[in-house]
This record gives C-alpha cells, structure tokens and sequence, in this order.
C-alpha cells in the first residue's frame, strides 16, 4: 500500500496528507501549507520560493474587498443598525401569515446585502429574530435553522466576499457576479418561506392575544409604538432605520454607476458605516470602536491566513498538472454536460461538509475552471451556482459554522440546531436545482445591463 502511495504523483500525494491532516482535526490553513510544503519538497523545489508564492498569493488588489467588507458588516451590527433594521421589518411585514418567520428571512436577506458574512450575519442579527420567532410560536431550533440558513445565503447576495474570491480566482468581473447573484439569492429567500408552517406550532405560545408585552418588542423599542396606527409605527420606523436602509443602495448603486469599483465599495461601506454610527445615530464610541476592529480583524485573518496557504497548495496543483489530470477525468465520466454538472455539485455538497467556502474555492476551481471553459458554460452562471452551493455548506455539519455561531447564540446542541435547519437544506437543494436548470435567471440582469 505504502508503495502504491509512492509512486503517485506528488500532487495527489499533497491532497491525499491534505484530507488526512484534516482528519486529525488540523486548522485548515495549516493543513492547507503543510501539505503543500510536503509536495514542494518532493518535488525538489526549494522551500525559500514559498515566502514569494504566499506574497504573491494574497498581495491582489480585489482581497482588499475582504477586511473592509467584514469590518464594515462588525460595524453596523455593533452600531445598533441591525436592530434598526429589524425594527422596521418586524412592523412592514410582521403582520403577514408567517409573522416574525417572514420578518427573519426578509432581515436575513437584506443583511446579506450588508454584511457578505454568514457566521457575521448569526451573531449581529440572531440573537433578536431567534427570540422574537419563540414568542410568534416557532421553536426555537427551528428559528435558529432559519438565521442560520438566511445569513448562509450572506456569500450569495452581494456583496459577498465570497463571490470577491471566485473572481479573483476565475478573472471574472466581480460586478457581474454581484448582478447575477440578486435575483438567485432573492428566489432562495422566498422559497425558505415555504417551511414557515412546519416550525411554527402555535401562534401564541404564552397564551397572549398580542405581542403588546412581547419581551422582543420591548428590546427592540417599538413599545412605545404598539398603539399608533399601523402607518405611523411604519414611518417611525422607517425614519429610525433609513440610513441603515441605504446601505445597500451606497455600495450597489456606486458599483454599478461606475462610480467605485467593488474593491473601492468595500472601503465606502465602512466609511459610511462609520459616518452612520457617529453622526445619525451617535452610537459610535471608543470602545466599541475597538471591539468592532478586534472582531473584523479575527475574521479577516483566518480568511486571509486560508487564501496565503491556498496559494501554495494551488502552485502544486498546477505545476503538477492535476488541473490537466482531474478535469481530464471529469470530462471523461461522459458526453452529457449535465451529468458532468451534476457531478461536480455533488463533489461541491460532499466537500462542503468538511471545509469553508474559501478553502473549497481554491482547492477545486483550479480543477473545475478548465470543465466550465470546455463546456461552454458562462463563468458568471457558474460563481453563482458555486456560491448556492456553498451556502449549503454554512448549515451542514459537521463543519457548518453558522450552526456553531447559532448553538452559541440559542445554548442548543449541534445536534438540535442541524435538525432545525434541515428543512432549509431540502429547499436550498430545490433552489439549487432551479438556479441549474435554468441558467437564465442568474444573467437576467447582466444581459439587461450590458
């Protein structure tokens, strides 16, 4: 056995100490460079040239949208815009059949559009909706799967990092995946609320005809607002929340006016979180300042530490021509392109299980790039495809780390939490399908604008 393994090329050695090293429960990003550092060596190559491929690797302008992208989503949790936002949901569309279940994912989806950060997205908006959705009759665990599934589509609905990182790694433009992935991302938010009836098991669990004592209510501060008429909470609401509101419309709306590039957006998001923070709602302080720089700093080096490592690791696979020898194999299984397709998401579904979104970017798009051009598939169709995909992979254990973030927030097990969000998998699975199918959809709008 152990000289069958010997004569494998080094490459696949690499990825084969890669899944073992992961197995022993290794941090990625060292699992990641360990592996690579292993293959490099096999090969003869001196380890001084890995200083320049890590450099080289993480020093490319559009990673800077990363840190600004997560700093500025710490910020508008931190600064209270998130409980703005929820607010004025909770009045707009808390009365519809589905109450706070309709306001959770409608928050979540929105979110998305700030935030471009799953477990950031658990932690700044959970903790309010999750406790509002108990006191409309949802269980608990099953409005934890909701946030947990809601804040997952953060990587789908721009912008989102993670579509930053496909284009870097496909040199595609960043702009039209941030097009292509509206209406996708939109349509996975409304069939979440296709299962609003299998979580909710009562309408009011405390026996209260109103949610005019609500706990939430009170936290959320629309107490005061319970007994006006619905279009004077409304506008009260709306006037509280509004420059919360126009974020999504500052960083889309100067991307795609040619105004900022995404990489540039990133840096205004923060700003403009900022001038949000200290000016409108004067919430901003010192202290919390540095939490919010702590926080995104934590975030951003363990996505960064990934990509540093994920360059070497990608060296190997090209210098070693895996790129050639797996899509090779892929385009070998057969003719049909959508057996191919479906092939290649059930390998994303498997991989997704074990690791980040990030990590799985780099290890198989160098590999699943070459299939698509052969194809003939539009790389744009394909990132956001790649990025529904991985979305599934933020609420499957056992890595899901947004139900980590969520058992944190709630004090459930894992266990409770996965069997929350399992109905959210079975229809994240049906919007993958439709996303597949018709690939219309996702460039809609690309080829409206262009």
């Amino acid at each position: 056995m152990f000289e069958l393994i010997a004569d494998l090329p080094a490459g696949t050695r690499m990825v084969l100490v890669f899944f073992l090293l992961m197995l022993l429960r290794v941090p990625i990003a060292f699992a990641l460079g360990l592996s690579a550092v292993y293959a490099m060596w096999h090969m003869g190559f001196g380890l001084d040239i890995a200083g320049d491929l890590i450099a080289t690797g993480i020093t490319k302008f559009s990673l800077l949208a990363i840190p600004f992208f997560i700093l500025a989503g710490t910020l508008m949790g931190s600064l209270g815009i998130a409980e703005r936002m929820i607010r004025f949901f909770r009045v707009l569309v808390g009365g519809l059949p589905g109450g706070m279940g309709v306001v959770g994912t409608v928050v979540c989806l929105f979110w998305g559009a700030v935030s471009g950060s799953g477990p950031a997205s658990v932690a700044a908006i959970g903790p309010m909706i999750i406790k509002g959705m108990e006191e409309d009759g949802y269980r608990r665990a099953y409005a934890a799967g909701l946030v947990c599934t809601g804040a997952a589509l953060s990587i789908v609905i721009p912008p989102s990092i993670g579509l930053v990182i496909y284009g870097v790694i496909a040199e595609t433009s960043i702009s039209k995946l941030f097009l292509a992935a509206i209406l996708p991302g939109t349509l996975m938010g409304l069939i979440m609320m296709v299962t609003l009836p299998l979580g909710r098991v009562s309408r009011h669990p405390t026996g209260a005809s109103s949610l005019k004592d609500s706990p939430s209510l009170r936290a959320m501060g629309l107490m005061p607002y319970h007994e006006f008429p619905y279009r004077r909470r409304l506008w009260l609401t709306f006037r509280e929340s509004f420059w919360g509101l126009m974020t999504p419309v500052v960083i889309l709306g100067g991307i795609y006016s040619g105004v900022f590039t995404p990489t540039e957006a990133a840096l205004v998001a923060t700003v403009y979180a900022l001038c949000v923070g200290a000016l409108a709602y004067r919430t901003l302080s010192v202290p919390k300042l540095y939490e919010a720089l702590g926080d995104a700093a934590a975030s951003s080096a363990v996505v960064m530490l990934v990509v540093a490592y994920a360059s070497l690791f990608g060296w190997v696979v090209t210098v070693d021509d895996l790129v050639g020898t797996y899509s090779g194999l892929l385009l070998g299984l057969s003719d049909n392109e959508w057996v191919i397709l479906l092939v290649i998401m059930l390998i994303l579904l498997l991989v997704g299980m074990f690791m980040d979104a990030v990590t799985v970017m780099f290890i198989s798009l160098p590999i699943f790039l070459p299939v698509v051009h052969q194809m003939g598939w539009d790389p744009v169709w394909f990132g956001v495809l790649l990025m529904v995909n991985l979305s599934i992979g933020l609420i499957t254990p056992p890595v899901g780390i947004n139900l980590y973030v969520a058992a944190n927030v709630t004090q459930l097990s894992i266990e409770q939490v996965a069997k929350g969000a399992l109905p959210f998998m079975l229809i994240c699975l049906i919007g993958l399908a439709i996303i597949a199918a018709f690939p219309a959809l996702s460039l809609m709008l690309v080829n409206a604008l262009n």
